[in-house]
């Protein structure tokens, strides 16, 4: 078993990897980087359909955000990369796949890990989304448009927010209802004086990871930089 790599190595790996990237890639994710955020984050519960999670998917790409956490109750996760066109690469993807307890693990690491869980789902304590104060960092949580939450979830979220709608019909698309939301909020973040970038370990590893994706037999060059040291 490889032994972890230290911070100094993950530099040192990831300017060695960036010799077989073009310039313009490179450029690209130095860019990219600079707007990606973990102090806002999305969970999804147990959705079963791959176009869905493949739109959130995009969506969080597309709003920078950095971690989007999936919850597996009954329904495997699985993306449909002619929606998702390529955005789980760029993302960092946790699974959770313990059955009925999967939603308890999410929410367990990630209050564990300083956020606070705000639920999208309908409920008398409701916060509008103009209403919501960013001074923690957060997770969103989002259910199945026809089931909604788990009572699992619905009971040990922090809160819970609405968006407004005047129709008649009751729900809006999940992917829709992840980019209402992540528009308001992101708005809101990034115009805030919150420091929301990432860190410096955060930017090395995130980038090494994408480098990793985009060059071909990868594992190769990092072997031969590993047994060069």
């Amino acid at each position: 078993m490889r032994k972890p790599q230290s911070e100094l190595m993950k530099k040192e790996g990831l300017a060695f990897l960036s010799g077989f990237v073009s310039n313009n890639k490179k450029q690209l994710f130095d860019k990219i980087i600079r707007d990606r955020t973990r102090y806002i984050t999305v969970m999804v519960e147990d959705l079963y359909q791959p176009h869905n999670i493949s739109a959130v998917l995009r969506t969080c790409d597309c709003f920078g955000i950095q971690d989007v956490h999936i919850i597996e109750n009954r329904n495997r996760f699985e993306v449909n990369d002619d929606i998702a066109v390529g955005s789980s690469k760029w993302l960092t993807i946790k699974k959770y796949d313990n059955g009925n307890n999967s939603v308890l693990d999410a929410i367990g690491l990630l209050k564990k890990n300083g956020y606070r869980i705000i639920a999208a789902s309908p409920h008398k304590n409701n916060l509008s989304l103009s209403d919501l104060t960013l001074d923690s960092r957060t997770a969103f949580l989002f259910g199945t448009e026809l089931e909604g939450l788990s009572e699992s979830a619905i009971k040990n979220a922090d809160g819970f927010i609405k968006i407004p709608m005047y129709g008649f019909t009751e729900s809006f698309n999940i992917s829709v209802s992840v980019a209402i939301v992540l528009h308001e909020i992101t708005q809101k973040l990034r115009s805030s004086e919150i420091k929301w970038h990432l860190n410096e370990h955060e930017v090395t590893e995130i980038k090494l990871g994408w480098i990793k994706n985009v060059i071909k037999r990868a594992e190769l060059y990092e072997e031969r930089f590993l047994k060069n040291l």
